[in-house]
């Protein structure tokens, strides 16, 4: 279904300009529910007012204003006047605060409002999902599929940690060099759940680069630049970014990362993601962020026509999924292990490292994948079936269709 103009203009406002808004709203008083409250009343009323009206030339800017008149308006409130404690000053100083931004030149304070969610307070296990939620604009239900778990979970672990940064009234501002080291594995963490969620968008026209992710990581690496794992993460998201136009073909179909041309691929920035690997290996510090970017490279340096180097890929598979084991780690080793070691002990390894209990989607396309190479037709479309159920992006969803079709055409 095609939206109106309007409609799409509003679209794009909130999904590129989320994160910046809501961290400029919420630096005011820092009650981040209050920001997106604002916030989604802003975009309301310009669904209302934008097609009869026309788009404005800056709508982040338009809405930010209409934003910021509802937070006046909520500050004065007889709700909040009563249940408020009495301080004087306070309205005086949030105002100075919000007016002290231009709406004609928005600022970005996304690190300032993700150093907040890093804070020592709040609690580690839901830092990355609130600076996923609150600073880069995805839903609870796109958090909790990334964590695998139920939405309802997330929503409230969400809803209890922004009450706790009101309660704490804790300071927006950018994590000094004392304060960073103790905050930047989330931050890298955010940034990396950003990388990994934008990659597998559910939305018909997804972005075909991670935008957001590889801002934010070349903005941590001139932050930290002696860091080995800002590096390592800026290089990872750099070389998938490179590799996005080889991921459908010019009709739009799924191309697996086997099968795309290396021709395709961006050239400048698998050159800028090497400057970055080069600095991270000088500091003599092996992190995850750096082995996933090794792998990656080794993707990269393939040239037209040449095979893979599987080899290389088991030993840096193997070593990241012995530095940081996880669903995802697992899988990627059990593909790789089924070219340099057949199918049978790849699946012996993910059977065990990913239950079939777990809903893991690349776990389960590469069960099935893996099921049909040691011919068990009935139980690899089964696996098929459950791994296009667990789908969000068409294209991979109908190249998945279609292997499960080729396993047992019959019950297609």
């Amino acid at each position: 279904m095609r939206h109106s103009p309007a409609a799409e203009a509003a679209a794009a406002a909130a999904r590129d300009g989320y994160g910046r808004l809501v961290a400029l709203l919420a630096a005011a008083d820092g009650d981040l529910a209050a920001a997106e409250d604002a916030l989604a009343d802003a975009l309301e009323r310009a669904l209302r007012s934008w097609p009869d009206q026309g788009v404005p030339d800056k709508p982040e800017a338009w809405l930010l204003t209409v934003a910021r008149n509802r937070q006046r308006d909520r500050w004065k409130s007889a709700e909040v006047q009563r249940t408020a404690p009495l301080e004087p000053d306070r309205d005086g100083a949030r105002a100075a605060i919000i007016e002290d931004v231009d709406p004609d030149a928005i600022g970005d304070r996304r690190l300032e409002l993700m150093g907040v969610c890093a804070h020592p307070m709040i609690d580690p296990g839901v830092r990355t999902p609130l600076m996923l939620n609150v600073v880069l604009g995805f839903t609870a239900a796109e958090v909790a599929a990334a964590f695998a778990v139920p939405k309802a979970t997330m929503a409230t672990r969400l809803v209890r940690a922004k009450r706790r940064i009101k309660d704490l009234q804790l300071t927006f501002h950018l994590p000094d060099r004392n304060e960073l080291p103790g905050r930047m594995e989330a931050i890298l963490e955010a940034v990396y759940g950003a990388y990994v969620i934008e990659w597998a968008a559910s939305d018909p026209q997804p972005r075909l680069l991670p935008p957001e992710a590889e801002r934010l990581a070349e903005v941590l690496a001139q932050l930290a630049p002696g860091d080995a794992e800002v590096r390592g993460l800026a290089a990872l998201v750099l070389l998938s970014a490179a590799r996005a136009p080889g991921r459908t073909d010019a009709a739009g179909n799924f191309v697996p990362l086997a099968d795309q041309d290396p021709a395709r691929w961006d050239t400048t920035l698998i050159a800028r993601a090497h400057q970055h690997l080069r600095e991270a290996y000088a500091q003599r510090s092996l992190g995850r962020f750096q082995v996933e970017a090794a792998i990656q490279a080794t993707h990269c340096a393939r040239r037209p026509g040449a095979v893979i180097d599987w080899s290389t890929l088991k030993q840096l598979h193997t070593t990241l999924h012995r530095l940081a084991p996880t669903h995802g780690s697992a899988t990627a080793l059990a593909a790789v292990l089924a070219e340099t070691d057949g199918p049978a002990p790849a699946l012996a390894l993910l059977d065990e490292a990913v239950p079939e209990s777990v809903a893991f989607q690349p776990a389960w396309a590469t069960r099935a994948n893996l099921l049909a190479t040691l011919r068990r037709p009935a139980a690899a479309a089964a696996a098929y079936d459950r791994a296009i159920a667990l789908t969000t992006r068409p294209a991979e969803r109908d190249y998945l269709t279609g292997r499960r079709h080729a396993v047992d055409p019959e019950q297609s």
